[in-house]
């Protein structure tokens, strides 16, 4: 069954197929916000996502583009916490003038990837997450990201580059 046709029963009301939906983006909307924040507040920005979505179903007015739509409800959801995230950290910078670790990123089995990752800024990291990782289109990542298809391709661009870049200082080569 396609995510159009589930949409649609799901705004018919049809529990299922809302548990259908939920079940077949579950891990890919978690992944791509665990990408973007820690494990701990991912947890708590994934069920934001969902809430937001069940709220926001029945306005859906083009079922075909579930996916997108949904990426974008989670990259607010993401942007909402890190401007939080940031806003706490510059209070916290003003008061002590440290800025303390994040002691479960130092866990992750990829550590390597999630420090490279963490080195990008947030705006080329995201495109990274959506194009190779939740493997969307660029066209997708621009209606997401709310920016014109030229825009992603540089961030795209910039990524690699600074990717690149990290890796020949950790002793990779091209």
């Amino acid at each position: 069954m396609t995510d159009e046709l589930l949409v649609v029963r799901a705004q018919l009301g049809e529990r299922a197929a809302l548990a259908e939906l939920v079940d077949r983006w579950r891990v890919p909307v978690w992944t791509y916000v665990r990408r973007m924040l820690d494990a701990e507040r991912a947890d708590d920005v994934a069920q934001e996502v969902w809430l937001a979505v069940v709220r926001g179903l029945p306005r859906l007015r083009e079922p075909d583009r579930f996916a997108p739509w949904l990426f974008t409800i989670a990259r607010r959801s993401v942007t909402d916490r890190l401007r939080g995230r940031y806003a706490r950290e510059h209070e916290a910078l003003a008061a002590d003038r440290a800025i303390v670790e994040d002691p479960v990123e130092a866990l992750v089995d990829r550590a390597e990837l999630v420090g490279l990752l963490a080195e990008l800024p947030v705006p080329e990291r995201e495109i990274l997450v959506l194009f190779y990782l939740e493997d969307l289109s660029i066209e997708d990542c621009a209606r997401i990201c709310q920016v014109p298809v030229g825009t992603v391709k540089s961030r795209l661009n910039r990524a690699r580059r600074l990717s690149r870049e990290h890796l020949e200082r950790k002793g990779y080569r091209a």
